[in-house]
């Protein structure tokens, strides 16, 4: 019969310890979750990482069986940028949205519903396979869960100063979001886990393109979820030093796009999440989702991660 050295029998003793006062630490945070909706962006270059697609995976089937209700809207912009690329279209962008006309929608709405929506529905569904947890593929065209418009946005022309309209082609943002598929999945006697990708059909039966994290603070907003959370390839919000903001109110989100220490792709996602807010989500954090379990530290720590807008 073999047996364990007395250090290595100390070190399991030590991780046991700690992997149960970690358990014991998350409980009154399970509680205060448990049965309520998060809403969960996932988005960035971690996407294109299986392992972290995986971790994501697993972490999201942890929150179901706890009593949570995940439903996971998921972006896609590296692998559209890829298969643009391969087909030699070159993208442009205006303040973080990509312009899109009808070759780059097909392509957007082929890799979006297709591809990258499957797979991560897979994987969730790989993830909680011993506890029959699934997830469940849907794009914002199903069951009329999003309809939009032409988004329309404006520019300072450098020169004269006057505000121009900015045609973005088949970029659109959500009117009106009807839950009720959601719903369906979440009351449902199995466990489900919606998994959407933000393609959105206007009244004139047109496709459109969506800021993910816009079709995600749409979603929350409808399902009135108690949190909004948004992963992408960022820390969080930094200020002009480029130090980390841990925690920010709405009108500390204004200025920060109002004197421009926010750009680019950060602007739709402040906007979003003020949208979210003023709309009855009771709090909105963006975090970096290349982080192994960030999701959990931030639902079940004390001090959690990224950037809190409340």
């Amino acid at each position: 019969m073999s047996k364990t050295p007395p250090q290595d029998r100390l070190k399991a003793l030590e991780n046991g310890l700690a992997a149960a006062k970690t358990l014991a630490e998350a409980l009154p945070f399970i509680q205060i979750y448990d049965r309520e909706i998060v809403v969960v962006k996932y988005g960035g270059h971690a996407m294109g990482d299986t392992e972290t697609a995986r971790k994501f995976a697993a972490d999201i089937v942890l929150l179901k069986l706890v009593g949570i209700h995940p439903v996971v809207v998921h972006g896609g912009g590296p692998q559209i940028s890829r298969m643009l690329d391969r087909a030699g279209v070159k993208s442009q962008f205006v303040d973080g949205l990509r312009v899109t006309d009808s070759e780059t929608m097909e392509v957007a709405e082929m890799v979006l519903s297709g591809s990258v929506n499957k797979e991560l529905a897979h994987l969730i569904t790989a993830a909680g396979r011993e506890a029959d947890v699934r997830g469940v593929g849907l794009s914002g065209k199903d069951a009329r869960l999003i309809t939009c418009e032409k988004a329309v946005r404006t520019r300072k022309d450098p020169d004269s100063m006057i505000e121009q309209v900015v045609d973005l082609g088949f970029v659109g943002e959500p009117s009106d979001v009807d839950p009720t598929l959601i719903q369906a999945l979440i009351n449902a006697p199995e466990d489900y886990i919606p998994v959407v990708a933000p393609i959105g059909v206007a009244e004139d039966g047109r496709t459109y393109n969506i800021n993910a994290d816009t079709a995600a603070g749409a979603i929350a907003k409808a399902l009135s979820a108690k949190r909004f959370i948004l992963l992408s390839d960022i820390p969080g919000v930094l200020d002009k030093n480029g130090e980390l903001i841990r925690e920010m109110s709405v009108n500390d989100a204004k200025q920060l796009m109002e004197d421009g220490t926010a750009t680019g792709g950060m602007i739709p996602k402040l906007e979003t999440c003020i949208a979210a807010l003023d709309n009855g989500v009771e709090a909105a954090v963006i975090l970096d989702g290349r982080t192994p379990h960030v999701l959990l530290m931030e639902l079940f720590t004390e001090h959690g991660a990224g950037t809190l807008i409340q």
